[in-house]
């Protein structure tokens, strides 16, 4: 957990301090500033790290993997542009939550909210205005490596960058924030499911095919269902903000049934898609997660406080990264044993 302070000093003497404490002698004052900047320095990573909101970087590392191990069926992965895309979706991600944190802050009755851990603004650990520099400085760097990208592979590119930017922003900011008005879900699905596996996909071959949208759409839902267990974590304050989402107009044993509806129609149209031949059977690799969904499912259906919903939200967040690893591992897997030329 964060201090809402420096911090303790580390042991030992600073860099050039060493003779002062032997002799029993207190640092001097370049010492003591060297040691206080680096506590500040580690306090403020640590700041930064919680509002980025860590647990859900999978939602943008796992369709990148997927996307990028169908392609390499096809042909040589071009690492560096692999990296970018990695990069880009993170930092995309990344600037999501940071719009989302000062929108949340910005509007009214957003004071009031419980103050989770990433609430950075109502905790006073960051002032909206270095939440909102670090939301353009995100948004401006995943742009950069997009034109890159652009320049190496083409203009659809640019398009999906900019719709996913637009996206990450407009989910919880400016006139109608999309996840404010039953658009968050599907908007979730889409950009981060489908149309980041399938971007990943053409930015290694040029081109996109209905097998490899078919193959994504476990990793939308999935993805989806992370979205669903925040909203139902966020429930009450949701509903007393006017927030509408699919968690706030259906009852909470509804919104249960939801949520396990997207775990399990991900694993069946997993089935569904190596059965007719869209992924390779060694992508069933990803039914080993199968444990996780069961006890997140089992934690929702038991969950009554705060603390239990976010347990089943951590829950979530880790098992789109088990499926998820699993199932790029198993594409992987299926194109070392049996070299390229799938269906893709």
């Amino acid at each position: 957990m964060v201090r809402k302070g420096p911090g303790k000093a580390r042991r030992g003497p600073p860099p050039g301090g060493g003779s002062a404490r032997r002799n029993g002698s207190a640092p001097g004052p370049q010492e003591q500033r060297l040691e206080h900047a680096r506590r500040d320095l580690a306090f403020y990573v640590e700041v930064w790290v919680l509002a980025a909101r860590p647990i859900t970087l999978t939602a943008a590392v796992v369709p990148v993997l997927v996307g990028t191990a169908l392609a390499a069926r096809q042909g040589p992965v071009d690492w560096l542009l692999f990296a970018l895309a990695f990069c880009g979706a993170v930092l995309i991600q990344v600037g999501t939550n940071l719009a989302d944190e000062y929108t949340d802050h910005r509007k009214q009755g957003g004071q009031d909210k419980y103050p989770a851990p990433h609430k950075v603004i109502a905790r006073g650990l960051l002032p909206p205005g270095a939440v909102l520099q670090g939301t353009a400085i995100s948004f401006g760097l995943s742009t950069v490596m997009g034109l890159y990208i652009v320049s190496q592979v083409g203009w659809p590119i640019l398009v999906v960058g900019l719709l996913s930017t637009l996206a990450g922003y407009l989910h919880s900011s400016g006139p109608f924030p999309l996840g404010h008005h039953l658009l968050g879900e599907l908007t979730v699905f889409v950009f981060m499911g489908p149309l980041i596996v399938m971007s990943a996909y053409f930015v290694q071959t040029a081109g996109v095919t209905w097998p490899v949208f078919w193959a994504s759409v476990p990793v939308g839902l999935l993805v989806t269902a992370i979205l669903q267990a925040n909203n139902l974590r966020d429930r009450d304050d949701d509903r007393a903000g006017g927030k509408r989402t699919f968690a706030t107009l259906l009852s909470l044993q509804a919104g249960r049934w939801v949520f396990a509806w997207l775990v399990y129609l991900a694993y069946a149209v997993m089935v569904v898609d190596a059965m007719s031949g869209v992924l390779p059977w060694y992508a069933l690799l990803a039914l080993l997660s199968m444990p996780q969904a069961f006890k997140t499912v089992r934690l929702l259906a038991r969950a009554g406080g705060r603390p239990a919903f976010n347990a089943v939200l951590v829950g979530t967040a880790k098992l789109h990264m088990q499926a998820g690893l699993l199932l790029a591992l198993g594409i992987a897997v299926d194109f070392v044993l049996k070299g390229r030329n799938a269906v893709f």
